[in-house]
Order: C-alpha cells, then sequence, then structure tokens
C-alpha cells in the first residue's frame, strides 16, 4: 500500500500527537499530585481560620484543630476593641495603596519606557543610576533628614511618596517594553503622535500583563508596610492598618508576659493570644486573597517575560 506525501504528513502529526500526550495514568498522577498542592496551600489558611474561631483555653489544652470544638469570638471581640479606628485604619491603608499603586505605576513606567528606547540618548546614565541604587543607599539618617525637610512627617504623603521608584519594578517592566515591536511606535509617529500619546495610547495597553504583575508587587508593598508609620506618624487617625495591629499584637504580649506579676487585678487567665493573632492575620492578609485572582490572568506572563529575557 503506498501512501502520498500529503497523507505521510497527516500520519506524522497524528502520531507526533499521541507520542506528546500523556496517557491516562500519568494524566491521573499529575492531576492528583496538583490537587495535593492545592490542598496543602489551603490547610494553612483554613489552620489561621480555625484558630482565630476557636478560645484561648481550648488551644492550651488541645493545641490547633482544624476544627474548633468550640466556636469562640473572643479574639476577634479584642481586636475590634475600637472598630472605629479599625475602620479608619483600613481606609488609610486603602487610600495609600490605591494612590501607590496610580502614581507607582505611573513613574515606574516611564523611567522604564524611557530605558528601553535605543534612541534615548542618556539611557546608560540613567540605567546606571538605577542599578545603583540598588546596591548602594544614603542610609536611614539621611532619608529621616530629607523628609523631615520636606515637612512630610504626620501626612499622608509620608507613606506613599517614600516607595514611588524601585529599582526592580523598572527593570521588569523596562524588559516588558523591549518586546513591543519598535515598528508600532514608529508608525505612531509617522501618524503625528508625540512620545506621551504614544506611551499613554499604544505602550501602556500593550503592557497589561507587566503592568498587573508589577502593580500586584506595590499593592502588596504598601499594603503590608508599617515601617514608614513607625518612623513618621503620630497621629491616630493617619495609622495604617499594618501599624496598627503591629501595636495591638505588642500590647497583648505585653499583657499575656506580665499577667502573674500583680495577681488580683485582673483575670487574663483566659486573655486571647494566639487566637488573636491569628484574627489579625485574617483582617491583614484577607482582602489580598480576594484581589489576587483579578492580577493572576496577567501575573504569570508579566513575571516570565519581565525576568528571564534580556
Amino acid at each position: 500500500m503506498q501512501f502520498s506525501s500529503r497523507e505521510y504528513g497527516k500520519r506524522g502529526e497524528f502520531m507526533n500527537k499521541r507520542l506528546n500526550q500523556p496517557g491516562p495514568l500519568l494524566t491521573s498522577i499529575i492531576h492528583t499530585l496538583f490537587i495535593l498542592f492545592t490542598v496543602l496551600c489551603i490547610l494553612p489558611v483554613l489552620l489561621v481560620i480555625s484558630i482565630s474561631l476557636s478560645s484561648e483555653s481550648d488551644i492550651i489544652n488541645n493545641g490547633f484543630r482544624l476544627i474548633p470544638s468550640k466556636i469562640s469570638f473572643d479574639a476577634f471581640k479584642v481586636v475590634f476593641s475600637n472598630p472605629m479606628q479599625i475602620l479608619n485604619s483600613y481606609l488609610i491603608t486603602i487610600l495609600v495603596a490605591g494612590l501607590g499603586i496610580i502614581f507607582g505605576l505611573l513613574i515606574n513606567s516611564m523611567i522604564a519606557y524611557a530605558l528601553s528606547r535605543k534612541d534615548y540618548p542618556y539611557r546608560k546614565q540613567l540605567s546606571f543610576f538605577v542599578i545603583f541604587t540598588m546596591l548602594f543607599n544614603g542610609g536611614l539618617v539621611p532619608w529621616y533628614l530629607v523628609i523631615s525637610k520636606l515637612n512630610l512627617p504626620n501626612t499622608i504623603w509620608v507613606l506613599i511618596l517614600p516607595y514611588l521608584a524601585n529599582a526592580w519594578y523598572i527593570i521588569i517592566l523596562r524588559t516588558f517594553f523591549k518586546t513591543i515591536p519598535i515598528a508600532i511606535i514608529e508608525s505612531a509617529k509617522i501618524d503625528g503622535s508625540n512620545e506621551f500619546k504614544t506611551f499613554i495610547k499604544i505602550i501602556l495597553p500593550l503592557s497589561k500583563p507587566g503592568l498587573a504583575t508589577v502593580g500586584l508587587f506595590i499593592l502588596l508593598m504598601y499594603w503590608n508596610d508599617w515601617w514608614l508609620a513607625m518612623l513618621y506618624i503620630d497621629q491616630e487617625k493617619l495609622i495604617p492598618l499594618q501599624y496598627l495591629l503591629s501595636r495591638m499584637m505588642s500590647n497583648i504580649e505585653f499583657l499575656s508576659k506580665n499577667m502573674y506579676m500583680a495577681p488580683g487585678t485582673l483575670d487574663l487567665s483566659n486573655f486571647p493570644n494566639e487566637t488573636a493573632r491569628m484574627a489579625m492575620c485574617i483582617l491583614a492578609a484577607g482582602p489580598m486573597l480576594f484581589v489576587f485572582p483579578f492580577f493572576q490572568k496577567y501575573f504569570v506572563r508579566g513575571l516570565t517575560i519581565g525576568s528571564i529575557k534580556g
């Protein structure tokens, strides 16, 4: 029996597909491993929720359990002892994170776009300046003096401005911008578009994966920051969530360590310590668990292109 070249080609493609596809057994093993890995990732979150809903005496007597023997909201009552302060800190953190993402992406992307253009005359000098900041910095004292001279302490901007430019984010975006064909930029110039208009209307829409990746990093950085507030914020109305929870945790630890120093004054035997820690973890990390899925479809592509190529 003789076959034509087209039939040989079809048979070859069919055999290649059969060879590249895993068998049913291997597919089941791969799916099982991924299911087990997913369960292992979810279990710590469920354990944190379970501990936060347990009583302190139950934790002391029975240890950590995935399913609490008795539901107790004592830890959340302690954490929400001043609900208005918690709400205000949430609003401050959301405001700081929102403004930080907007201005951070704008500044980092503009610097990265300039570095990605080979026709930019000061590209090497600017690249050296960006990379130099990854290796050396002026130190805490000069930084504190500069911020004090600018009258930024006890303002919302002291929580935003110090983190606006980041060398690593600039490098990620610069590498991503390099993947955009230069012909698109040249065609925009022919149509009469200036550099800023090209950047806003062409480059940024084509860079959603890279922007989403860096935007997620910026969001996590601002959301988890407590250090700037500890250095520069004295007003209660400007305290972000993480610094508020840090202060609450310090107070709880102090009470737990000194509950036997003055017997008869306060009954702290059932005061929530471990359960309050877990309740604070839920308050701090919970919103990020809901935000991450919106970035997920861009995250892997943006991180891979920005960290491997060029």
